[in-house]
This record gives C-alpha cells, structure tokens and sequence, in this order.
C-alpha cells in the first residue's frame, strides 16, 4: 500500500500538535501559569520544527544504513 504525501503532512502537524499540547501541560505543571506555559508551547512549535529540519538534513550527510542503488548496464 502506497502512501500519499499529503497523509504524511497530516501525520506530521498531528505529532505537532499532541507534542505542543504535551509540552504546554507540563510547563503548565511545573510553573503554574497558564500565561508560561502557553508561550513555552508556542515557542516550542518553532524550535522543534527547526531542529528537526536540521536534525534531518543532518541525517541525509551521514551514510549509516543507507544503501547504494545498484547501477544497471545493458
């Protein structure tokens, strides 16, 4: 079964969303403060992305587990 790109968007604003939700309650927890915690979430939404961009781009320099396509000759 083949997966559409735009499935995969949708998976990743929905990892986005319950990851800012979790970060929002936890900051909630720790400081008390709705007003601290809601722009730690907002922050948050940023940075993440950021890094995980980076993350990533750094992923794709780094040839651990990739494998070579063979090259066909005829």
């Amino acid at each position: 079964m083949y997966e559409k790109p735009y499935r995969s968007i949708l998976k990743s604003v929905s990892w986005r969303v319950t990851g800012t939700i979790d970060t929002t309650l936890i900051s909630y927890l720790i400081t008390g403060s709705i007003e601290t915690a809601a722009s730690i979430g907002i922050i948050e939404i940023f940075t993440k992305m950021l890094l995980y961009f980076l993350h990533e781009r750094l992923w794709n320099k780094i040839n651990i587990g990739k494998k070579s396509e063979p090259e066909y000759h005829i």
